[in-house]
């Protein structure tokens, strides 16, 4: 069957008896980075009892009947959006916000495709499934590749945040002053990078995933309802046409210090108006006016964790997951809840904490996702610990539920600080 080029959409649509979609997209068009990752975000609009399924990225279209729309041609797929990139939700009136997260191996499949001779631009589809017995749908849009310049929509692509030596963790002596640190950013497109560092200090309730999202990434109405800490700094910087810059942190003498126990330092990304990146919630069916996206990104923000008052070394090995808090056979207050922390570990898509007793039966458990290497258990837990004696451990799962690596077993102990 003879592959589509973009115009073929638009003559599909008029040709007699030819179904026209009813979800929609916008934008309907964006330029990428040809040469690495770019994120776009993405509002489809006119769903009716349907949700989202796969997404493909290729080289051309062919007709998706008996479906309706055009689905990508097998022959040029160049890749599928991973699970881990997958921040969909829905949103607006019957819409749905979708963060496109093109992956650099994607991106290099799609240049390769155009030295051989193909187009320049490449297509993102996503299928809908009706829940009412309908067809599917497939909707595109159309990738141009770019220079990754000012006519990219402003995401960012990687962040790490950097202390001295790497350390997964910092220890710090009360009172003592935090050490310098900073987080190194990849990015597509140009325009103003505003934020503030903030932190989570011991007992507080730790951020979850979306409360680690770049506020551009979430869908309109859930803005603004983030979790938020006590602030440290601010910073409000244009970003050149680079793809690279070094965020300087806060000053050190802002980092609290004063109490004992884990703190979590939080990078907090806020949206920019970045007109490439705009979504038109009328275009869509979804609603009115414009979503702006500058900013986006498809991943949660890291977290920079520091212990103070505790200078046990944090073995970590290949891959990461090392155990923190509580240190090993620490006495953990009684009637309190208890705090747990640990270093996070690669390829994680899910932890799992497990607490049993001292006759190693399970007592307790919680599912935590990635970007999330805290958890704070209820109060009553040293009820389920007959003695006061126990273990806890943490275990790595990938997005397949497979189990990769577990923690060895921490000594748990309830009873009155001696």
């Amino acid at each position: 069957m003879r592959a589509f080029r973009p115009a073929a959409l638009v003559l599909l649509l008029l040709v007699p008896g030819a179904d026209a979609l009813a979800v929609a997209v916008n934008p309907t068009g964006v330029n990428v980075k040809s040469q690495g990752a770019t994120t776009v975000f993405l509002t489809f609009g006119g769903l009716n009892g349907q949700v989202p399924a796969e997404a493909f990225w290729c080289g051309e279209l062919v007709p998706a009947a008996p479906a309706i729309g055009l689905r990508c041609d097998p022959a040029t797929i160049f890749g599928s959006l991973p699970i881990r990139y997958d921040l969909s939700q829905r949103s607006g009136t019957a819409g749905f916000t979708d963060i496109m997260s093109i992956p650099p191996s994607v991106a290099r499949r799609a240049f390769q495709a155009a030295q051989s001779g193909a187009r320049s631009s490449f297509f993102y589809v996503r299928r809908f499934v009706s829940l009412r017995g309908g067809r599917d749908e497939f909707v595109a849009v159309t990738c141009r590749m770019a220079g990754g310049g000012a006519r990219v929509p402003l995401s960012l692509t990687d962040v790490r945040i950097q202390t001295a030596g790497d350390a997964p963790v910092v220890f710090v002596q009360p009172g003592r002053e935090m050490p310098s640190f900073s987080a190194a950013i990849t990015y597509a497109g140009t325009g103003r990078l505003k934020g503030r560092w903030e932190v989570v200090l011991p007992g507080e309730q730790p951020p979850t995933a979306e409360d680690l999202l770049t506020e551009a990434s979430l869908p309109l109405e859930r803005r603004g309802t983030q979790r938020q800490y006590a602030e440290l700094s601010r910073f409000n910087l244009f970003l050149p046409p680079g793809g690279r810059v070094v965020l300087p942190g806060p000053a050190p003498a802002r980092v609290p210090t004063a109490a004992n126990g884990l703190h979590l330092v939080l990078l907090r990304i806020e949206v920019s108006d970045d007109k490439e990146g705009d979504s038109n919630l009328a275009a869509a069916g979804a609603g009115t006016g414009l979503v702006h996206s500058g900013a986006v990104a498809g991943f949660p923000m890291p977290t920079l964790r520091y212990v103070v008052g505790h200078a046990e070394t944090v073995a970590t090995p290949p891959g990461g997951l090392g155990l923190l808090l509580p240190a090993d056979a620490a006495i953990v207050p009684v009637c309190a809840p208890v705090d747990f922390s640990w270093t996070e570990a690669s390829q994680a898509a899910t932890y799992r904490l497990e607490v049993r007793d001292s006759a190693r039966n399970a007592v307790h458990a919680a599912l935590l996702p990635a970007g999330v290497a805290a958890y704070r258990a209820p109060a009553w837990l040293h009820e389920k610990v007959p003695g006061g004696d126990g273990e806890w451990r943490v275990v790595v799962i990938d997005a397949s539920g497979r189990e990769l690596r577990a923690s060895g077993w921490r000594r748990l102990r309830f009873g009155r600080p001696q």
